[in-house]
């Protein structure tokens, strides 16, 4: 009995026999060249691996580099073929720690990377990615699983197994070697062929192309202020007994959640009273400037900032950027016809400076507030500076040079806030601090401005690349960078975001992506939201803030 394949604005095609991704790419190229860049598919919304074979009607469509999920597939992908290079040519393992610079940081198990051990490494990636392998996938008991990672080395995964419960599990096979990824991987090595390997010391980079230049890798800028915050969050995870997911969970598992909350905040108020002195000693501040990505805690880091500077002696008063947003009728429409509040136009800027003007002279101003759920802005407080104030402006973009261009540079300071690391769930794969955003803004926009689940992961693509385009970029330019990881978090945010997580239907564009996130979510331990204080960065997204 034959079947229909429908393939999303290109064709349909009729079969009898069973089809994989990759033979269905060959019939609808019919012998010209295949499509760049493709490493999966859809099949009806799920994002599946091209070897996936499909014996029934479906919809599908081909998933390419040039979008977040498909670059994703590849950053995976590369992952798990370094692993396998390392091991082929030092008989090492390694272990991830972070992003950094379009690729992410790794280390040895034994020891600092040498120049002569790259050069090994990448030759052996290279011969791999050469030789076009296939990767295989394959599903397999979760005792078979336990026992193929612990025979490996890999009993950090064969432990985090045992804590999820998944049963059966997907794993992934290239040279007789297995790893384990939440999400598919490329069906073969030949894919992946742009990559670039840097020394980092003690460890390396893997760099890899962007999304917007899915054939060329970016050149590699180290910086020396994140590698201080990666320092420190080091320390912290050092402090808490972790190192991978599995240890998170043995301690949840012994009753020492509540301390790893407490700490966790701790460290944050450490952090920000060094920001606040550092700030307070320089007498020229009249206005802290802080920005980072949509999810990043900015409000709440303002707030938590102004009442250490109050510690210090200081006057400071709050300016939200969000409230200066143009009415919803005048915000910019992005290439999917998508309301975008990531661009500085979103912002009514001749309102800003006007504002601004008025307050450094010393005028009585109205602030305005602006109502989400109506789109609109309102009046709200009104407000005079005197000389010992100090205003602290945050927002997306805080540190662009356009915001608050009436003030003198030097009488700025500029602080940039993001969630910049995580825990790694295990020695492979890395909690992504873009999905620890993500989860944030979920939450967060569910709850006070009444978005779905689907509304927020369909405008998340437009956040990414609003972030990449206008407010990274401004990074580097920062006095200071503020991490606003807490290890615990994920644990809390698991049990807000996996029932709206469900309510995205099958037949939405964004149900793989739920999935996605929904298979991640099963290896995180939870911890109660009673736990966390009323003063935390988490409040500012699951509620309960005291600064609300």
């Amino acid at each position: 009995m034959s079947y229909k394949i429908t393939v999303t604005n290109t064709a349909e095609i009729e079969s009898v026999e069973p089809l994989s991704g990759e033979e269905i790419l060959l019939r609808i190229c019919n012998g010209s060249k295949r499509p760049p860049n493709v490493v999966a598919w859809h099949v009806n919304n799920y994002l599946r691996s091209l070897d996936w074979v499909i014996d029934d009607d479906c919809v599908v469509d081909f998933v390419d580099t040039s979008s977040f999920e498909g670059m994703e597939v590849y950053r995976r992908s590369l992952s798990f073929l370094l692993v396998i290079a390392c091991r082929n040519a030092l008989d090492q393992d390694l272990r991830i720690r972070h992003s950094i610079s379009e690729g992410y940081y790794w280390e040895l198990e034994k020891g600092s990377v040498s120049p002569e051990q790259l050069l090994k490494i990448k030759a052996s990636l290279t011969d791999i990615i050469e030789r076009n392998i296939p990767i295989h996938r394959e599903i397999v008991p979760i005792d078979r699983a336990q026992k193929i990672f612990k025979q490996q080395g890999g009993r950090e995964k064969a432990e985090l197994f045992r804590w999820s419960a998944a049963d059966p599990i997907e794993l992934y096979s290239c040279q007789d070697f297995y790893g384990f990824f939440f999400a598919p991987l490329a069906s073969s090595t030949g894919y992946l062929k742009h990559f670039d390997l840097k020394m980092l010391n003690p460890g390396m980079v893997l760099q890899f192309p962007t999304v917007s230049s899915p054939e060329q890798v970016p050149s590699f800028q180290a910086s020396a202020k994140l590698s201080g915050v990666f320092l420190d969050y080091a320390d912290w995870l050092k402090t808490l007994g972790l190192s991978t997911m599995n240890s998170f969970h043995e301690r949840i598992a012994v009753g020492k959640g509540l301390e790893m909350v407490l700490i966790s905040e701790a460290f944050h108020a450490r952090n920000l009273s060094f920001l606040a002195e550092k700030i307070s000693s320089k007498d020229h501040v009249k206005v802290i400037s802080i920005a980072g990505p949509s999810g990043s805690g900015k409000t709440t880091t303002a707030k938590r900032l102004g009442i250490q500077l109050q510690v210090c002696g200081k006057k400071p008063i709050i300016i939200s950027l969000d409230d200066f947003f143009v009415d919803r009728e005048r915000t910019p429409i992005d290439e999917k016809g998508n309301y975008d509040f990531e661009v500085l136009e979103a912002l009514d800027m001749d309102l800003l400076d006007q504002t601004f003007e008025q307050l450094l002279t010393g005028k009585e101003v109205t602030l305005p507030v602006f109502d989400f759920l109506e789109g609109k802005k309102r009046p709200g407080r009104v407000l005079q500076l005197n000389d010992d104030h100090i205003l602290i402006l945050e927002g997306i973009h805080g540190l662009n040079e356009k915001v608050a261009a009436v003030v003198p540079s030097e009488k700025k300071y500029k602080i940039f806030v993001s969630p910049l690391t995580g825990i790694s769930l295990d020695n492979h794969n890395r909690t992504s601090t873009t999905d620890n955003r993500l989860l944030r803004r979920l939450v967060r926009d569910n709850r006070r401005r009444g978005h779905t689940a689907e509304s927020t992961l369909m405008q998340w693509p437009s956040v990414i690349r609003g972030s990449m385009k206008f407010i990274f970029p401004y990074e580097e330019g920062a006095d200071a960078l503020f991490n606003s990881s807490l290890p615990y978090e994920l644990a809390v945010l698991k049990g807000y975001a996996e029932p709206l997580l469900h309510t995205v239907a099958e037949g939405s564009s964004v149900y793989g992506e739920a999935r996605r996130i929904l298979s991640m979510l099963k290896f995180i331990p939870v911890i109660p939201s009673e736990s966390v204080p009323n003063n935390s960065i988490l409040r500012e997204f699951i509620g309960g803030s005291c600064f609300e």
